[in-house]
């Protein structure tokens, strides 16, 4: 919006100029989405906590995790808030790369906020904490996947063929179907991906601080990596493609970072609020489809480790134990887990480890995917 207002006025004051610069733009969005979160978090906790929102402690969770009951939750309206208002502010209204961010992190937020609401409604019924259903849930994940998918299949919004990917570590290398049955591989794709990060951030956030953490240290690395891409120059000196118009999901991905370091001033341990559904599924969901805008769905594999070693934890336990249970029985498929606990952050709890190291210790993980990741841009 600025960007829109503020350029044409260049001829008269000079200083406008710098809305031209997606560095400079980045850097209030960033700015803009942390103090706008400790401006609106307290407001957002305490309506939180007057209506009693509190979180429904997921079943299977250590003990340690039953005083966490009283605690709001929701506070994902402080992230969509803190996100959504710079990114109006400073990126470019007029670019696809960015609106279609916005929509599909706006959806899956919407998604994540029916859910809670379910779950606060039939605690206070005295009905088991469901939720919405599965299922449903699912569905809505697929809808706005496959959606995403068809516009950028008829609607490309690069010169490079839409139904592709690149390899990280490869210069010049894009993976794109055969053609006619196989194009239609882009849409499960896309689905698979998306439906999936926005999971995955789902699953991490169960400790204090976790999810925001891991989150903004992965959307750093994106913010860089659009902005290359986004440049002829230095996409064409680091050997990788040229994606014209991507640079403005550095504004987005600026604004995702700074909301996700404002959160956690309240979400720190011990937590003030957690996100819930609201923010983690949205959350998922902007890393998401940044990957899948950027052609980066496999590089996510590297920046975003953590989270798909906390899925893979959860897969892996319910597919033994349900084998065991049918091959062995119910009490020796208990007995015999692969993890004291799934997700993967409750399993090194159980193993001694204190809330607070588990999860800086995962940051320290997701920091040295992050480098990892950065390294790709030469190592080619």
């Amino acid at each position: 919006m600025l960007y829109h207002l503020l350029v044409p006025l260049t001829k008269y004051f000079s200083f406008f100029n710098v809305f031209n610069y997606i560095t400079f733009r980045s850097a209030g969005a960033a700015v803009t989405a942390l103090l706008l979160s400790f401006i609106v978090g307290p407001l957002i906790v305490r309506r939180l906590q007057a209506m009693q929102v509190h979180q429904v402690v997921r079943e299977g969770t250590p003990d340690s995790h039953q005083s966490k009951s009283a605690t709001p939750t929701m506070g994902g309206l402080i992230v969509l808030v803190s996100l959504v208002v710079p990114t109006l502010l400073f990126a470019r209204l007029d670019n696809r790369y960015v609106l279609l961010a916005l929509v599909v992190t706006a959806w899956m937020g919407g998604i994540g906020f029916l859910d809670d609401y379910l779950k606060i409604r039939q605690k206070r019924e005295g009905k088991k904490n469901l939720g919405l259903v599965e299922g449903n849930k699912l569905v809505g994940q697929i809808v706005i996947s496959v959606a995403l998918s068809l516009i950028l299949w008829h609607f490309p919004l690069s010169t490079l063929p839409e139904p592709s990917t690149t390899l990280p570590f490869y210069k010049w290398t894009l993976i794109v179907p055969a053609g006619g049955l196989a194009s239609w591989l882009f849409v499960p794709w896309v689905t698979f991906v998306l439906t999936g990060t926005s999971n995955a951030v789902n699953l991490s956030d169960g400790l204090d601080g976790l999810a925001a953490g891991l989150m903004a240290i992965a959307i750093i690395v994106f913010a860089l990596f659009a902005y290359v891409m986004g440049r002829v120059d230095t996409s064409d000196y680091l050997q990788i493609f040229y994606l014209r118009g991507a640079g403005e999901l550095t504004v987005f991905c600026s604004a995702v970072f700074g909301a996700c370091i404002g959160f956690l001033w309240f979400n720190t341990h011990p937590a003030e609020v957690f996100m819930g559904d609201t923010g983690s599924l949205a959350l998922g969901g902007a890393l998401g489809v940044v990957a899948i805008l950027l052609k980066s769905e496999i590089l996510l594999l590297i920046v975003g480790a953590v989270f798909v070693a906390e899925t893979l934890s959860v897969i892996v336990q319910r597919g033994v134990f349900k084998y065991r249970r049918r091959r062995y029985g119910l009490e020796y498929a208990q007995a015999h887990r692969v993890f004291l606990r799934a997700p993967l952050h409750h399993h090194f709890e159980l193993k001694g480890w204190k809330e607070p190291q588990v999860v800086v210790r995962f940051w320290i993980i997701g920091i040295l995917c992050a480098f990892v990741a950065l390294s790709t841009l030469k190592l080619r």
